[in-house]
C-alpha cells in the first residue's frame, strides 16, 4: 500500500472554514458549505470544505495520495468519504476569506476518492474558549492572545487519504 504523495500546511480556519479545491474550480458551494456544519467535511465533488469548531488556532491540513484503497487511520475523532475531482491535478488549500494557505501538485489530473478524518478538533475548540473566556477577564492584548493560540497544546488536524479512481470527464463548452 505505498503511499504516493504527501502534503501537509497550516492554515488558519477563518470563519471556521477552510477549503481544498482544484486550482481552476472558483465556484463555491453554498449547499456544501452548510452541510460542512454538521458532517464537518462537506463537499461538492470540486470543493472540499472542512469546518472547525474554531476561527482563529492555526489547523494542520495533510493531503496523501495512495496507490489504492486505505482504511481511515485509527483514532481520528471522525470521519467522511470524499470525493475530488481536479481537472489541473493541482490542489489549492485556502483560508476561506484570507486566500490561500498552500497547495499541491496531484500525481495527475482526475477523480481522487477517499476519506477525510479528523483529530483534535474538540480539543482545540475548548482551549479556544477557555482563553477567549480568560482572554476577556483579564483583558488580554492582541499579542498575549496570539501568545495563547500559539501554546495551544492540541493540533486540530484533518487529513485527506485520497486515491485515483478515473479520469476527468471532458467539459462540453
Amino acid at each position: 500500500m505505498p503511499l504516493i504523495t504527501e502534503y501537509t500546511v497550516r492554515a488558519r480556519p477563518d470563519r471556521r472554514v477552510v477549503e481544498v479545491y482544484d486550482a481552476d474550480a472558483y465556484l463555491g458551494d453554498d449547499d456544501a458549505l452548510t452541510a460542512s456544519r454538521s458532517q464537518v467535511v462537506a463537499g461538492n465533488g470540486y470543493h472540499l470544505y472542512l469546518r472547525s469548531l474554531q476561527p482563529d488556532i492555526p489547523v494542520q491540513i495533510t493531503i496523501r495520495v495512495w496507490d489504492h484503497p486505505q482504511p481511515h487511520p485509527a483514532g481520528c475523532e471522525g470521519h467522511v468519504p470524499v470525493t475530488l475531482e481536479s481537472e489541473t491535478g493541482e490542489l489549492v488549500v485556502k483560508q476561506f476569506t484570507l486566500g490561500p494557505a498552500g497547495g499541491t501538485q496531484l500525481p495527475h489530473p482526475g477523480v481522487y476518492e477517499g476519506h477525510a478524518s479528523w483529530t483534535g478538533r474538540q480539543a482545540t475548540a475548548d482551549y479556544y474558549d477557555q482563553c477567549t473566556a480568560q482572554g476577556a477577564a483579564e483583558r488580554w492584548t492582541p499579542d498575549r492572545i496570539g501568545q495563547a493560540w500559539a501554546a495551544c497544546p492540541t493540533v486540530e488536524s484533518y487529513v485527506l487519504d485520497l486515491w485515483y479512481v478515473r479520469e476527468t470527464e471532458p467539459v462540453e463548452d
